[in-house]
């Protein structure tokens, strides 16, 4: 993992394990953590932006693969690290405790297949999750509840990434399994 600061020379931060596949990354604003997910160890780890030590955070079951790709995208929102799991198509949220150790790992949303990254919306707890596989961005709330938004009849080539800036949603579409139109779509969030 490196910084790399405009004009600046490229500084590691911590060593990655070398028989793994780093995937999400998220910043911790308040404490200054970041957390990684491995796709393959099937782990959430952590580590200073300082620098240092790469640290397992949460090996938990429901972070693993069942053969192909287990936690993927992730993010720092509301107290909590959420985690996505391409193989199990579920959304998970695994509470930060006080003393910055993992805590209780709970499903928030299944049924997504091919999940991969995701955004929030706003403060809230709806997000937009895209899936690669099928070519959808599915819009997910808070009860778990999903419907697909976005198709392949909408531009999606295999959708890895998605930002939300405000009311302007940003998705990306790495064609890898289509081999047609890598591309970024951008579109206006209706509330």
């Amino acid at each position: 993992m490196w910084r790399l600061r405009p004009g600046g020379k490229p500084q590691r931060i911590a060593a990655l394990p070398a028989n793994g596949l780093p995937n999400g990354l998220a910043l911790d604003a308040r404490t200054r953590m970041l957390y990684v997910t491995d796709s393959v160890l099937g782990t959430i780890s952590r580590v200073p932006t300082t620098g240092g030590t790469l640290t397992i955070w949460s090996a938990a079951p429901e972070l693993t693969s069942t053969g192909f790709l287990g936690v993927n995208g992730l993010k720092i929102h509301n107290g909590a690290v959420w985690a996505t799991n391409l193989d199990k198509g579920t959304i998970q949220r695994i509470s930060i405790r006080p003393d910055g150790r993992a805590g209780r790992v709970g499903t928030e949303a299944t049924g997504l297949q091919g999940i991969d990254d995701f955004a929030f919306t706003g403060p809230g707890e709806r997000l937009l999750a895209t899936l690669n596989g099928p070519s959808q961005v599915a819009l997910v709330k808070p009860d778990g509840g999903h419907s697909i938004v976005l198709t392949q009849a909408d531009g999606l080539q295999n959708p890895t990434s998605v930002a939300v800036r405000g009311d302007t949603v940003y998705v990306t579409s790495a064609a890898y399994l289509t081999a047609e139109d890598p591309n970024l779509i951008r579109l206006r969030l209706e509330s």
